[in-house]
């Protein structure tokens, strides 16, 4: 790879990585920003980030849906938490449901995992990598909840998957009936 390339693939990581210094401080000044850059090219000579090969195809116009689910859902999320909590106050229910993910892709599964983890009321409390199954925590669960909190993490599992997947796991995910989305 020449130097150029390798250059412009490292570009990402040193501008969040002088956006991070940047925050950190707190100020936004020309000396600041020198010395973030200063530091974020000592990080990345020093620890190298090793090559990552990914099957992830991004999908722009499915990625901008997947994105405004993902606003929706927090919106959503956050009204039902708060009724939640006017309702039932420490007394609401919940409850811990075991999702069989579709896919086997550790990439996708941190994706579904954190766009479940992102809206109040539900995350993500253990993966079984072995067995492809998420547990969630999901507030305001009824009895017959558990069946909700499983379609709704695999139709996000299909938006992720349309947004970014490879072509061989959108084909899957299209022919399994649960996945909706």
């Amino acid at each position: 790879m020449s130097r150029r390339k390798r250059v412009l693939r490292r570009l990402p990581l040193l501008l969040w990585l002088t956006l991070v210094w940047v925050m950190l401080w707190g100020t936004l000044d020309a000396g600041t920003v020198f010395f973030g850059l200063i530091v974020a090219l000592l990080v990345t000579a020093v620890f190298p980030m090793p090559p990552i090969t990914t099957n992830i195809v991004v999908r722009p116009h499915r990625l901008a849906h997947l994105v405004l689910y993902l606003a929706w859902d927090l919106l959503i999320s956050t009204a039902r938490v708060a009724w939640q909590a006017v309702r039932y106050g420490p007394n609401a229910k919940a409850g811990i449901v075991a999702v069989t993910m579709l896919t086997d892709s550790d990439h996708l599964t941190a994706m579904v995992a954190n766009g479940v983890s992102l809206a109040p009321g539900k995350f993500v409390m253990q993966i079984d990598r072995a067995n492809r199954i998420c547990y969630v925590y999901a507030l305001g669960m009824g009895e017959h909840d558990a069946e909700s909190v499983r379609r709704d993490v695999l139709s996000l599992e299909a938006k992720v998957v349309r947004a970014v997947g490879s072509p061989a796991e959108v084909a899957m995910v299209e022919a399994h009936p649960k996945a909706e989305g």
